[in-house]
């Protein structure tokens, strides 16, 4: 189930709010300039389903998408248990960053968690399958797969080299004595685009 969790920067163990219902969680990340969709698939999408296959089961909301924020790149990464350098890449994403453009991701299946820090509130975001989340450009994040991950998620760009990150050096990301929210992960400082992570689509990691 997707959900969003706010809670002061300071008091992680004290969340001001819990919310599961999408239409919620889409208001509340709106007050702060961030988009949260659920979009469906216009065809079924059979297993080993190629990265073209799966943006065409997308293709009008990515298009709208592409339409209104000027995205000009539209790709496929995946990635499982199984990845020889699933630890290496989580703990690349887990440092604070922002991005000098938006970052845009649709759960196509699998689960990921966005951490915002904006201001002094944290909004841990829990995204799964048919979950979109464009964390605008500047805001600063991080990003938890997991120990076991498991995702296919669609990313879009508007910057042709892709994923490029500035770290913040602010340690609220790393783990601290007590510390149990999505902010104690010990989390991942860049993500290149590894053409290792990128595969076809499994129903079964859904």
């Amino acid at each position: 189930m997707s959900s969003l969790t706010v809670y002061h920067e300071n008091q992680p163990e004290q969340p001001l709010k819990l919310l599961t219902h999408a239409e919620d969680i889409a208001s509340t990340l709106a007050e702060v300039g961030v988009r949260f969709e659920r979009w469906e698939a216009a065809a079924p999408i059979a297993a080993g389903a190629s990265q073209d296959e799966v943006i065409a089961a997308y293709a009008h909301e990515i298009e709208r998408l592409k339409r209104e924020r000027g995205y000009i790149t539209v790709d496929v990464v995946s990635l499982n248990s199984d990845h020889p350098q699933k630890a290496e890449l989580r703990a690349k994403f887990l440092d604070e960053h922002r991005h000098g453009e938006d970052e845009v991701r649709f759960f196509v299946a699998g689960r990921g968690l966005f951490v915002l820090h904006i201001e002094e509130h944290v909004y841990a975001v829990l995204c799964e399958r048919n979950d979109l989340i464009s964390v605008p450009a500047g805001t600063r994040h991080w990003f938890d797969m997991g120990e076991h991950p498991h995702f296919v998620a669609v990313r879009l760009f508007n910057n042709p080299e892709g994923w490029v990150a500035q770290f913040t050096g602010d340690d609220i990301a790393r783990p601290s004595p007590g510390r149990k929210d999505g902010a104690g992960h010990r989390p991942i400082r860049h993500h290149p685009r590894p053409r290792s992570c990128r595969g076809r689509f499994h129903p079964e990691s859904a």
